[in-house]
Order: structure tokens, then sequence, then C-alpha cells
């Protein structure tokens, strides 16, 4: 058998052993040693391949991909410096616990060291992030090494896939010829076959004594609180979480990336912001027991106020995350928060449910406030525009929130909706990077529309996210805010040293985005009012790349935060708070 043939059986035999095990997506960049990966995913008929030529960006929207299904996608490169470009969004992945498959091809082993063009060293190129490394050697067919091949592929998927999620790294060497001569045929081993090798997870219920000891804890404390973190699963978590507090009388207090506030029922704390920027209110009700799910908060308001409760903590761990940076939880469970919803949720409170009231009460005083403020309002704000964006999405829709200001006010301004939205943001380590890029894997693998709010120096810094949509024909509505440059910085102390603050921090660059959207296809709007931009929004959803662009003033922008959290917690008032 010629190398070439080798190259492709070889790889043919990876790529249906991936699929054997779950891969149905793959993201190929464009390069000449990753010819046999790229021709072997080409060619399966079971794996949609996507083809991208900016390997950020396609690391990125693999890292989307892999949001929405819970399915990691193969990510594929060529040698050489190709594959670095993969590293933010391993990093994110591995911190956000995102299941992530790379495959780098590699020169040949005698082409290491002696000068070779597109030649470095990609043994652990992303040092400790990837949950496993394998160097899967040249290619050789045989009996052993075929099936040394299809275990290894699915160890990989199976790795990538257990809890906590993560990165799998696979580098593959190839010696020319890389392309066939004469096309092939994908061939016997691409189809459907029993997978070499089943590995069977773990476990994840949590211990059952355990659980008895946390409703025994339960029992004694009638001022609890549950406390949502961050968390993209696709399952029944709202309907266990806000079960379990109903069932204790403990208040649910919500982040905007947790599933639960934009559940479409229940009655979750949304705006704890303002209620515990409170002092009255917050010292008034300090709770003595809390339970944590999630990752970590968005809100330094709220992890202040739980760091100095006093309270007893206990964190619900379901991907190995340690979300308590301060090291308040006494006590640490892992296992599905789900099931520990449901055991715990078979304890009913018998106490009075003026504690739970009260925070229910204050809750319908801001969220009053706040829609009467943003429906007065003749300008946008931008509190009032992540307000009315999520106001305008039908349910089942996709909400991609970037990082820095975004996330934070969505967070803080926008209330639980008339019928569950998917929210998602790249939260591992809260960069702005491949956001547009990671909200197109969302709306890829997505069946209901999918919308990105996002800061403008995200936007820019992620210009090749729109080629991506451009050349894929992918469906995005983008909502762009427009300050000129990072507006979070002028809310930080760094803002008060003028000398220096425009150029290294705020960073004006004094540009708009029509130009950009007609560059990429995009259909571009600019809207000045409230009602301009929910019909701008609803307009969008029909499909298509959308790119609705939000003028705001920085300056002014710190002062509309200021004057509204100073309404709120006016608003919160002295009591009675049911």
């Amino acid at each position: 058998m010629s190398s070439v043939d080798i190259n492709q059986t070889w790889a043919r035999c990876l790529v249906s052993e991936l699929n054997a095990h779950g891969i149905l997506d793959a993201v190929i960049c464009p390069g000449s040693r990753s010819a046999p990966l790229a021709l072997a995913f080409a060619d399966h008929p079971r794996i949609h391949t996507w083809s991208i030529i900016d390997e950020r960006s396609a690391a990125f929207f693999a890292l989307g991909l892999a949001k929405q299904s819970g399915v990691p996608a193969a990510l594929v490169s060529t040698s050489g410096t190709a594959g670095a470009n993969f590293y933010p969004a391993v990093i994110e992945a591995t911190y956000a616990h995102v299941p992530m498959l790379v495959l780098t091809a590699d020169r040949p082993p005698e082409l290491h060291g002696w000068g070779a063009l597109q030649t470095v060293s990609q043994q652990n190129l992303y040092g400790s992030f990837p949950r496993w490394f394998l160097d899967l050697g040249l290619p050789e067919m045989g009996e052993v090494a075929a099936r040394h091949l299809r275990a290894s592929a699915a160890r990989a998927v199976s790795t990538a896939v257990a809890r906590p999620n993560g990165v799998v790294h696979l580098n593959a060497p190839f010696r020319e010829p890389l392309a066939p001569v004469h096309p092939t045929s994908v061939g016997e081993d691409a189809e459907a076959h029993t997978p070499s090798v089943r590995l069977v997870q773990p476990s994840a219920t949590p211990q059952a004594e355990v659980i008895a000891a946390v409703r025994e804890r339960i029992s004694r404390s009638e001022r609890g609180v549950i406390v949502c973190g961050p968390r993209e699963e696709p399952d029944s978590f709202a309907e266990a979480v806000l079960e379990l507090g109903r069932n204790l009388r403990y208040p649910v207090f919500a982040e905007a990336t947790s599933q639960v506030r934009f559940a479409g029922f229940g009655d979750p704390i949304s705006h704890y912001e303002a209620l515990l920027r409170h002092q009255g209110f917050a010292s008034a009700h300090r709770p003595d027991l809390v339970l944590r799910f999630g990752g970590p908060l968005i809100s330094k308001v709220l992890q202040s106020w739980l760091d100095h409760s006093g309270a007893h903590a206990v964190l619900f761990s379901d991907d190995g995350l340690l979300a308590d940076p301060h090291h308040a939880a006494s006590l640490v469970i892992e296992g599905d928060a789900v099931s520990a919803c449901r055991a715990l949720s078979v304890a009913r409170s018998t106490q009075p449910n003026e504690w739970a009231a009260h925070f229910q009460g204050a809750e319908r005083r801001v969220r009053a406030a706040l829609q009467r403020r943003f429906e007065r309002e003749s300008s946008l704000s931008e509190p009032g525009a992540i307000y009315h964006v999520v106001a305008s999405l039908p349910p089942q829709a996709n909400l991609f929130v970037s990082s820095s200001m975004p996330v934070r006010d969505l967070d803080s301004f926008a209330s639980s909706s008339s019928g569950r939205l998917r929210v998602f943001a790249n939260r591992g380590v809260n960069g702005i990077d491949g956001v547009i890029s990671s909200a197109l894997g969302v709306a890829a693998n997505a069946s209901h529309p999918t919308v990105l709010i996002a800061g403008d120096l995200a936007v820019w810094h992620d210009l090749g996210g729109l080629l991506t949509a451009h050349r894929q024909r992918l469906s995005l509505t983008i909502v762009v805010f427009n300050n000129d440059g990072g507006g979070i910085f002028s809310f930080l102390p760094i803002a008060k040293i003028p000398a220096h603050f425009e150029e290294l921090f705020a960073t004006p660059h004094g540009l708009g985005f029509s130009s950009v959207g007609a560059l990429f296809g995009a259909r571009y709007a600019q809207p000045r009012t409230s009602e301009e931009l929910r019909g701008c929004v609803r307009g969008s959803l029909e499909g298509g790349l959308h790119l609705i662009e939000v003028h705001t003033d920085r300056d002014q922008n710190v002062q509309a935060h200021h004057s509204l959290f100073e309404e709120l917690v006016a608003v919160v008032g002295d009591g009675p708070w049911v």
C-alpha cells in the first residue's frame, strides 16, 4: 500500500471511530499537511464539515457548537503555527468545561529539528490545559495498529465529555504524498459499525448520606437562599431548583446565565443587585444557609453579601468546578445538580412563608420600576437596550452575551421572560475574544433564532467571525453597543487617572459599523428608540445576518447606571416587603 493510501485509510479509520462515538461536526481550517484528515471528514456521510479560514475564529466556532449541543466538534488544523491560533479557545473551553477535540496535523519526525518549513514542536502544544494529549504517530495499517487507533479515538471522545468536560488534543504527523492521486470512495471503514470499545462514565448521583446531612441542616435553617450561577446544560435544572425553592420556601437567586431566570415559569429573584445595594434590606435579610449551584457569580454585590453573611454554605458541583473563590463553603457536594435538587425536594418546610415573601415583594417593586423607567426613556441607554432586546425575543430563542458590560447589564436589568430562553456566555476566563464565532457555533447547531449582544471592542476583536457567517450563510442577529471604546473601564478606579486613560484603557476608535455590515453582507440598522430597537430585533429573527448598532456615550452611560441604581434602591424602601 502506498503512503498516500495509508494516509487516507488511516484517516478514514480515525474519523469513522470518532463518528461512532458521537462526533457529528468537524471544523476544518485550510492547509496541506492536514489534507488526509480534511478529506476523511468531508467524505464521511454522517459528519457535517465547516470550512473556516481563520483558525482563531474556527476554534471559537467549535466552542459554540459544543456549547449548544454538549458534543465536541473535531477541530482540524495544518502544521506549524496554525494550531497555535486555537490556544485562546482551548483555554476558554478548559475553564468553562466545554468539550473540545483538537486535531493538529504535523510534519513527520525526520523533518523536526532540521530547518524544515512550517515545522514546530507540537508536543503538548497547549501545555496543561487539555485533559489528555496523544501523539498518534505516523499512519500505519494492520490489525494491531488499527485497533490502537480506534481505541485512542474512543478514549479521546470519552475524555472530552467526561465530567468535567474539557479539551483533548490529538497530534497527527503525516508523510507526503498527502492528497490522493485519484479520488477515492469513503470505503467500508466509514460505514456504521460497533465502536471498538465502550467507555462508561462514572455515576454522578450525589451520595445519599451526604444529601441526608444537608436535609438535616435545612430542617434547622429558616433563613435559607438558593443561588444559581452560570450553567449551560440543556437539562431540567430550572424545574428542579425552582421546585426545591417552593418546597423549602427559600428564594431562588437566578443569575442571567443560569438557565433559571429565563425559564419562562416560576418566581426566581432576578434583581438581587438592586435589593442588596439597599443596606437596610441586605442587613435585615442575611441568610443562615446558602445552597449554591453553577459557576462563579457575575455580581460582586451578591458575592460579597454571601461571603459576609456568616451563613453555612453548601456548594453543589456537578462538573467538578469549585466556584468558591473566598472559601466560604462549608461543604462541597459533587454530583448531578438535578438529582441533588430532587433528592432535597423530598423535604418540605413547615415554616411561615414570610422570609421568601419579603424577597418576592421587593423583587416586584424593582421589576415594576424598571419597566416604568425603560418604557418612558426617550433615547436608548445600555441598560434599557438590554432590557428591550430580551423583551423582544420569542420563546426558545438563544441569547449569547459578551463579557465585560453586556453580561453585567443583562444580569442587573433584564427580568425573567415570558418564555424559555437559553443564555450563553464565554465566562470561563471572562474574555471578549471570539464572541461572534462562538455565537455562530451556537446558531449553527440550533433550531431557533440566536441573538448576540456585544460591545464594540468585542465585535472589532472578532471581525473574522463575520467572514465565517458570510461563507457559511449562517443566521445571527448581532446587537452591538457602540460607546466608542471600552466602556467598562469608565466604572473602574483607573478612570480617575486621566493622563493616559483614553489612550491605554478607553481606547476610542471613532468608527461605526455600517461599512462592516456592507462588507460582510449583513443587513444593518441603527435604531434610536426602544420601539425601533424592538422592531429591528423582531424583524431580524426571520433569518440572515443582521447587525444592529446602538450608539451610546461612555460618560453618560456611567451616570445612567448610577442614577438607575439610586432609583431602584429607593424603590426597595424600608418595608414592609410582602
